[in-house]
């Protein structure tokens, strides 16, 4: 990477995981603490407004991406930053669970996850930007195990409300990152006759949709998953503080592999890393389903985990980095921002159909579930095609 690439991919990262550690300190207590306000007696009420922040980050993550196609990048990022620092400070002051959607759905309005990875993608260079994404990826994870650690800590010192003023904080100083460490935006120029931001050349793409459903799959499995395992490991004898323990060393240990990737794709086997890492998400599914149908025991579960984030690491690097590789340079961000949709509806049916799976078939339902979905993935994108790093293609 050159200096410029460096300081682009590490700041953008940065923002990512200013904004995803202020989502992620609110999941793990959000069922329990919104009890204690008015309304909070309705689980489905509850339940709502916690994932009313996806519905929305889904209506516009393709508006927002778009927009970064005509506008620019940065403006789009200010303002999805702005929206989500508002709408945390409005969860922060609820004085009900009516108000705390209210809150949730501002926050989700701001979705500029598009125009962020689009940006990434505008200041690399074909050849290193899995390197990049693999950052943001690596942010996102780290982000996620430590809130896994200090939330439940946090939140009983500064209670809910105080959780959701600190991410309000947090959008605040990722707004700082982004006018004093990222790049200026580079000036990309569209192929002749080409508006810039058109959604119909990205909706029907050739060769994007397999990358759409992957990352529908990918983030509806990883949700769905997550209705089940910490009930496991807490079977398995791991009470629920403790389950860091399993979930950071699984998360720091799968980064270290991230390495090999960066490795083969140089060499020109990025798409057999793909195939064997949608291979290996079919492997894990069918182990946690087997699993799950007997003794439960941690060794094997942390070592599923384990396998689980290789898998998920890898695919979070390398399909927006394709993304960005395969879609006209003029629509980058539509393409993103489509991206991102399937992502955001992802985690939507992820938690919605696996809780009604764990709730009237059990977790073996669940990951066998997972695993019907794995594998059609795995059947569909095989011929996903990868093309060699090289100039923009329009």
């Amino acid at each position: 990477m050159t200096p410029l690439e460096r300081r682009a991919s590490f700041s953008l990262a940065a923002v990512f995981a200013l904004r995803m550690l202020g989502l992620f300190l609110v999941l793990p207590v959000f069922m329990l603490e919104a009890r204690q306000y008015p309304g909070g007696d309705d689980a489905a009420l509850v339940g709502l407004a916690m994932g009313a922040y996806g519905l929305t980050q889904a209506f516009m993550q393709i508006p927002l991406g778009l927009a970064s196609d005509r506008w620019g990048r940065k403006p789009i990022i200010y303002l999805g930053l702005a929206l989500f620092a508002a709408g945390s400070l409005v969860a922060a002051w609820a004085p009900s669970v009516h108000w705390l959607m209210v809150g949730r759905i501002i926050q989700g309005s701001g979705a500029m996850s598009a125009a962020i990875t689009a940006l990434l993608a505008d200041q690399t260079r074909d050849e290193v930007r899995t390197k990049g994404m693999a950052l943001v990826g690596a942010s996102i994870g780290l982000t996620f195990a430590l809130s896994l650690m200090v939330s439940p800590p946090l939140t009983a010192a500064v209670g809910l409300s105080g959780v959701f003023g600190l991410t309000a904080v947090l959008a605040l100083a990722g707004m700082a990152a982004v006018k004093w460490w990222t790049p200026a935006e580079p000036t990309l120029t569209p192929a002749s006759g080409a508006a810039r931001g058109r959604l119909r050349d990205v909706a029907v793409h050739p060769h994007l949709w397999r990358l759409y459903l992957g990352v529908f799959a990918l983030h509806t499995i990883q949700v769905a998953m997550w209705m089940a395992v910490p009930a496991l490991l807490t079977t398995a004898g791991l009470p629920q503080p403790a389950h860091w323990q399993v979930y950071l060393p699984a998360v720091g240990l799968s980064f270290v592999l991230m390495g090999g990737l960066f490795a083969l794709e140089r060499r020109g086997h990025l798409k057999w890393v793909l195939r064997a890492a949608v291979l290996l998400l079919v492997v894990v599914q069918a182990g946690f389903m087997w699993h799950s149908l007997g003794t439960v025991k941690l060794a094997p579960l942390a070592g599923l985990l384990f396998l689980f984030f290789v898998a998920f690491n890898i695919m979070e690097a390398s399909q927006p980095s394709l993304v960005s590789r395969l879609a006209p340079t003029h629509a980058r961000g539509a393409a993103l921002g489509m991206y991102n949709t399937l992502q955001s509806v992802g985690f939507f049916v992820g938690g919605a159909l696996g809780g009604w799976l764990v709730k009237w078939m059990g977790s073996p339902a669940l990951f066998a579930g997972c695993l019907a979905l794995a594998g059609g993935w795995l059947v569909l994108g095989w011929l996903q095609p990868v093309p060699p790093p090289g100039p923009a293609r329009h």
